[in-house]
């Protein structure tokens, strides 16, 4: 993505999302409310620490100070703050030291009118957004219900670093099964936030730290961005990361710590994926333009694929155990079967794969999206090349993510880049070709997922 210098204003988009079923979330969500003195407190907290970390460092001489012709967007130069400047930043406190101290004069409190618009009911999807707008960046909580037909953002929370990844779980050690969103972003460090929370101003809890020469601690976890992040649905203790220092980390969030660290690829990890059935089952692709898949209880012996192009997509086909597609740098969308190896190459796109879903309940429907701005749905029954169905733009510019609804099988959710029209909701059953394809197919049944709670 080339950008010129001082041109922050003009990014817009949605570099990622992640669908929440039905009657996950709180019906009552919590929602903060800061008095007056509060804000002020935390707003002349903030102006305190970060005045008594800037002269600490100057003192220090280990504050470099960035060229005027630099652009870091990414906050790429703070991967090795100490622990007090990351803090800082993971509080979002640099925005909040910016208000002048009659911001309270632009807060106010809530009242009972607007108790009932944060209800969260049972039949509402939630939609975890990631947002970059200039130099902000956010998570945007939309709310969707296809029954009312309605679709707006609930609430947002402000991020300390641009999200590249999001992850839904329902842990957190020490307490009841929630509703929480892992982020992964240019930071090592990733963060587990509430989203039964409106208002809130810092994770729930983090995976990772960083190294403190003045305190003598080593780093934790990543060293670099994260890239990906999956959730063990049947060990639910455990969550994979992928990044950009080419490793897999299995987190055990009940200690926040790894308790295994995987090496096997050569360059950049960017998707991963846990098996439905099998808990111990790991797929995995990486910018070295490999796919593997990983039994977590030996990885050091897994089984390797080599793709068309750096691993873009990964997902497991919901319908077939032993079976993989992967969307690559290339265009390329290849169907692997653990067993057999590679079923068949389709030229799906004319840019990388950035959108790939298979329906876990119309069986056959495979949906792609890319950067060339089309969506694309396709017809596909396991060995054979899938057949295409319909191609079409939805003015939302480069699309850099798209995901099929859990509980609504023709329901896709995606993200572009234009500034005005970046993340829309649409359902393929509006278009004729799509209907006349699936419309007669017997859908399956969700099942309850189960889980168990030892690995």
């Amino acid at each position: 993505m080339e950008m010129e210098n001082n041109s922050e204003t003009n990014i817009n988009f949605v570099p990622c999302l992640k669908w929440i079923k039905k009657g996950a979330a709180n019906t009552h969500p919590v929602n903060i409310q800061l008095s007056k003195n509060e804000l002020v407190q935390i707003i002349n907290d903030a102006k305190e620490k970060l005045s008594n970390v800037d002269n600490q460092g100057n003192q220090n001489g280990d504050v470099e100070m960035k060229s005027e012709n630099s652009l870091d967007e990414f906050n790429l130069e703070g991967y090795d703050q100490d622990d007090e400047t990351q803090t800082a930043q993971a509080l979002g406190i640099h925005s909040l030291a910016e208000l002048p101290t009659e911001a309270e004069d632009h807060f106010s409190e809530s009242d009972d009118s607007e108790k009932e618009d944060d209800l969260i009911k049972e039949t509402d999807n939630l939609i975890l957004v990631g947002h970059v707008e200039g130099d902000a960046s956010m998570l945007e909580v939309y709310v969707y219900n296809e029954e009312e037909e309605s679709f707006y953002v609930h609430h947002d929370i402000l991020l300390p670093a641009f999200p590249l990844c999001i992850e839904w779980l329902n842990y957190e050690p020490q307490q009841p099964k929630g509703n929480y969103c892992a982020i992964g972003t240019m930071s090592p460090i990733i963060g587990i936030w509430d989203i039964d929370i409106m208002n809130c101003i810092e994770p729930a809890f983090k995976l990772g730290k960083s190294a403190s020469v003045r305190k003598r601690k080593d780093a934790i976890g990543h060293k670099d961005a994260v890239l990906a992040l999956a959730w063990n649905k049947v060990y639910e203790h455990v969550i994979a990361s992928g990044s950009v220092d080419q490793t897999i980390l299995l987190w055990d969030m009940e200690t926040q710590t790894p308790s295994t660290t995987i090496n096997a690829f050569e360059e950049k990890v960017q998707c991963l994926e846990w098996h439905k059935f099998e808990g111990q089952t790991l797929l995995a692709g990486g910018c070295d333009s490999t796919a593997r898949v990983f039994d977590c209880r030996t990885p050091e012996n897994h089984q390797t694929w080599s793709l068309s192009g750096e691993a873009e997509r990964l997902l497991w086909n919901p319908l077939q155990p032993f079976m993989f597609l992967a969307g690559t740098s290339t265009g390329q969308v290849e169907c692997f079967d653990c067993r057999k190896g590679k079923l068949w190459s389709l030229e799906a796109h004319q840019n990388e794969v950035t959108g790939l879903a298979i329906s876990s309940q119309c069986p056959g429907l495979l949906v792609t999206a890319s950067p060339d701005e089309t969506v694309k749905t396709w017809d596909f029954n396991d060995d054979n090349i899938p057949r295409l169905i319909n191609e079409k733009e939805f003015g939302i510019g480069s699309i850099h993510c798209l995901e099929l609804c859990p509980d609504s099988p023709f329901v896709i959710s995606m993200g572009g880049d234009k500034k005005s029209n970046n993340f829309t909701v649409f359902d393929l059953q509006n278009i004729d070709p799509v209907k006349h394809t699936f419309g007669s197919k017997d859908l399956i049944q969700l099942v309850p997922e189960e889980s168990t709670n030892d690995m």
